[in-house]
């Protein structure tokens, strides 16, 4: 606690006009409105305020944790206080080149990025649209829906690789991009600060038409009136999870305030006043449920903080978080 103590007053002395949010309810800063308190929130407004934020904290033989728009994390409820968070929210440049590939910042949302394409005639990034994250986020766990995923789309990646503090622009083949899995979920310390995209000319019309009916999809099906995570579970391969948590008889099931919903049973919802402990209960009893009727271990596509905030282990092992924690690795490009 000392060191980071530390660093926080050097970030203030260094940064006077940074946005820092100490002690902030982290309830206020992701879907699920559930989470207590971390120690420090920062929201620099440029990269360079990043990147000194993120000198001055290895400096002090500290590792930030990077928040998008926190669509896909629960926080505990009685807080994080030795944890540093850095919002890349206000990283929202976003224009198209003159070879006529789209840049973005980290902190662009994916349905402004999709409209913002759909503005300018590029066909490629519809199923984006209804997405709730922001590009860092996506980029990290290659977000998709209805079909598409963004390493279909996207030529590369600026990060900045806190161990050696130096900025890597990395291709879409280096970023080792899977099902809801990257590169940067593998090698700790990276933090992503843009991409570009390569998309198709394409009719603007034609576009929208396809946006609108993908959004009326996910408005019919999700349950976007409560507030979730997205899918609690990633998809197991040869089956649905929301099949197999509703042939277990599950859609509905609550703990306490967090509830399979009733609409869709691959989500999660806070009914009103659900605790990160009552979310962690329910998807463990989902998981053990599935798992002694199919044989299946669905794994959480809700990253579950801290680290040790986890399900038992059932099957293969479970990816449970990102901290960009720094470490060696020899697939640095």
């Amino acid at each position: 606690m000392e060191k980071l103590e530390k660093a926080i007053s050097e970030i203030k002395a260094s940064l006077p006009a940074l946005r820092l949010l100490e002690n902030e309810p982290m309830a206020e800063h992701c879907s699920f409105r559930i989470g207590g308190p971390v120690r420090a929130l920062a929201v620099p407004s440029d990269v360079m305020s990043l990147t000194k934020i993120c000198a001055i904290l290895k400096e002090h033989q500290l590792a930030p944790m990077l928040l998008g728009n926190g669509t896909n994390l629960l926080f505990p409820d009685e807080g994080l206080p030795e944890l540093f968070i850095i919002s890349t929210e206000k990283l929202t440049k976003l224009f198209r080149l003159p070879d006529g590939a789209v840049y973005a910042e980290a902190g662009v949302s994916l349905s402004r990025l999709s409209g913002y394409a759909q503005q300018n005639g590029l066909a490629g990034l519809e199923f984006a649209s209804g997405i709730p994250g922001s590009l860092g986020g996506g980029c990290v766990m290659n977000a998709g829906a209805y079909g598409g995923e963004l390493k279909d789309v996207l030529e590369s990646v600026v990060c900045y690789y806190l161990p050696e503090q130096r900025l890597y622009e990395l291709t879409k083949e280096q970023c080792r991009f899977g099902y809801r899995s990257s590169l940067f979920q593998k090698l700790g310390g990276c933090v992503i600060l843009s991409a570009v995209f390569r998309l198709e000319e394409g009719s603007r019309e034609e576009i929208a038409a396809k946006m609108r009916q993908l959004n009326e999809r996910r408005r019919e099906k999700q349950p976007l009136d409560l507030p979730s995570a997205g899918s609690a579970f990633k998809r197991p391969e040869g089956h649905y999870a929301a099949a197999l948590i509703e042939q277990a008889g599950l859609k509905g099931f609550r703990v306490g305030g967090a509830q399979v919903s009733e609409k869709h049973a691959g989500f999660v919802v806070n009914t009103g006043g659900a605790t990160s402990h009552d979310v962690h209960e329910l998807m463990l009893h989902v998981r053990k449920t599935v798992y002694e009727q199919t044989g299946v271990a669905l794994e959480p596509e809700i990253i579950l903080l801290p680290p040790d905030y986890k399900l038992e282990d059932l099957g293969p092992a479970v990816p449970r978080h990102i901290l960009f924690e720094p470490e060696e690795s020899g697939d640095r490009s």
